[in-house]
């Protein structure tokens, strides 16, 4: 899904320093930048099933929705290209905003990135809860969107750069905790704001402001981090603000590794145009293979659609809100099983048993539709085999929590050597918000178009990408990132790019 992801730093040495107030600080900076981006995950699909709020922006859709017999089959009941838009362009806008804010980051700083993107999700939220026609409702959408592709560039850069190297991994997927704890949040407050009588839809969506508030207020207080500072010419004043965050004054080895990559880096003249080199061939497909593959499991299809879906199965505005709550614990909960195994059992077990387990998962739940709705999409649910369908939509999320959810972000943020590193993780992010917005834009007519037959769709997909991880992702599990590139070396099919004469580690 299109959830945060972790930004992998340097495998710096043993150096002196401790936990202080400051990086506790970039913890809750960092949890305000997830939240703020699932929240949105999880709103859009709750508001997007309330009645108020579709015969106001939609009403073709609330009519079909009232009286099947004049909108055809349950399939295709919610099909309207205004009603994905609403959904997916915030995606679009995200992928061209994180371009900009890529230069912002570098430019102006971190700090500057997150009060940007704060405010300017700010500006969506209070849009979207006042709107009156569509096109105010769209264009806080893009606003949204904007906001997040600032969020996702700086929050975890910040989070990486001032975090110790022994903490950057729990922290970063602490970020993506705080993704699931957004979706829940969204999905509990739309579950609350549905039994109001009128309105809910923009108690429901002027809430984002909340977490962008937080957001923005923390990235004032907070200072810059020390990377930051190095690579804008300002050294002193890094090395005061280093000793700070580390809670010592002797930080000479971490201050001159942090000197040295920066002076690397910039001795880099075209790293858009190294990573198109022989060499960097595996990086590169992982860039773009993984977070592909990510939103071809079809999860955004249960984040962005949850209640929408669960109505077309037949529950109530009601039970299909609460049904997606159910998914969204499911989520966190899962999300924790790969915090505490992903570092003792490896990657490639955690993405092989979870895509098998979605596999089963897609192809129960595509049968089981045919079995009601058949081709023409006519039927209800029993109340007995509706919840069984909820339950193995939720081992389905589970799975994908605990594998393509987190990892989908980290093995690709952990695999580029340092030379190519930046323009290895916007590819990265940009083809993953690409496809968000390209399944969000498009499910409710493939939904429509393929009936129950898109399930296994999908399903096919997860059936390709877990042969993929097993022949061709090599584990990274307990290897420095420093190190990295003797995975490839060894790969039965990698090592064919590899230079002989290739000594490099990073």
């Amino acid at each position: 899904m299109a959830g945060g992801f972790a930004a992998s730093g340097g495998g710096g040495g043993d150096y002196e320093g401790k936990v202080t107030a400051f990086v506790i600080m970039t913890c809750l900076v960092a949890a305000t930048g997830g939240l703020l981006f699932g929240y949105d995950i999880g709103i859009s699909g709750g508001v997007t099933s309330m009645d108020e709020f579709l015969l106001k922006f939609f009403p073709n859709v609330y009519h079909k929705e009232k009286n099947l017999k004049e909108g055809g089959s349950q399939y295709c009941k919610f099909n309207d290209h205004m009603l994905q838009l609403f959904t997916s362009s915030l995606y679009l806008a995200a992928l061209v905003a994180s371009f900009a804010a890529s230069i912002t980051t570098k430019a102006f700083g971190r700090k500057i990135s997150m009060l940007i993107g704060g405010l300017i999700f700010l500006i969506g939220a209070v849009l979207n809860g006042a709107a009156m026609n569509l096109g105010v409702l769209i264009l806080g959408r893009l606003l949204l969107g904007v906001g997040i592709g600032y969020a996702n560039q700086s929050v975890p850069v910040y989070l990486s750069e001032m975090a110790p190297p022994k903490l950057r991994g729990a922290l970063n997927v602490c970020f993506q905790m705080a993704v699931t704890l957004g979706i829940l949040i969204a999905n509990l407050v739309n579950y609350g704001t549905s039994t109001m009588k009128k309105n809910g839809w923009r108690v429901s969506l002027v809430l984002a402001a909340v977490p962008a508030v937080i957001m923005t207020v923390g990235a004032v207080f907070l200072p810059d981090t020390p990377n930051s500072l190095i690579d804008r010419g300002q050294k002193e004043k890094a090395k005061t603000m280093l000793q700070k965050i580390r809670g010592t004054s002797n930080v000479d080895n971490e201050f001159e590794d942090l000197i040295i990559a920066s002076d690397m880096s910039k001795q880099v003249e075209s790293p858009w145009g190294n990573i198109m080199k022989p060499r960097y061939r595996p990086q590169l497909t992982v860039a773009v293979l993984v977070p592909f593959f990510q939103q071809l499991t079809g999860i955004n299809v249960i984040m962005f659609y949850a209640p929408v879906l669960f109505k077309t199965l037949g529950f109530g505005d009601g039970a299909a809100l609460m049904t997606a709550v159910i998914t969204g614990l499911v989520n966190v909960f899962a999300t924790l099983i790969s915090i505490f195994t992903v570092d003792r059992f490896g990657r490639r077990p955690l993405f092989l048993v979870g895509g098998t387990l979605m596999i089963i998962c897609q192809i129960a739940v595509g049968s089981i539709i045919a079995s009601v709705f058949g081709m023409d999409g006519l039927g209800t649910f029993s109340k007995g085999l509706g919840n069984i369908t909820v339950a193995i939509i939720c081992v389905y999320v589970a799975a994908f929590a605990w594998s393509w959810g987190p990892l989908g972000w980290l093995v690709p943020s952990e695999v580029f050597p340092m030379e190519i590193r930046s323009a290895g993780q916007s590819i990265n992010v940009s083809v993953n918000m690409f496809f968000t917005f390209i399944i969000g834009q498009i499910f409710l007519t493939m939904l429509c178009e393929m009936k129950f037959g898109l399930f296994f769709f999908f399903g096919g997909f997860v059936v390709i990408m877990t042969f993929f991880i097993l022949f061709f992702l090599p584990e990274t599990k307990g290897i420095p990132i420093e190190d990295i590139s003797r995975i490839w070396k060894s790969h039965w099919f990698w090592k064919k790019y590899m230079p002989a004469d290739d000594n490099t580690h990073v």
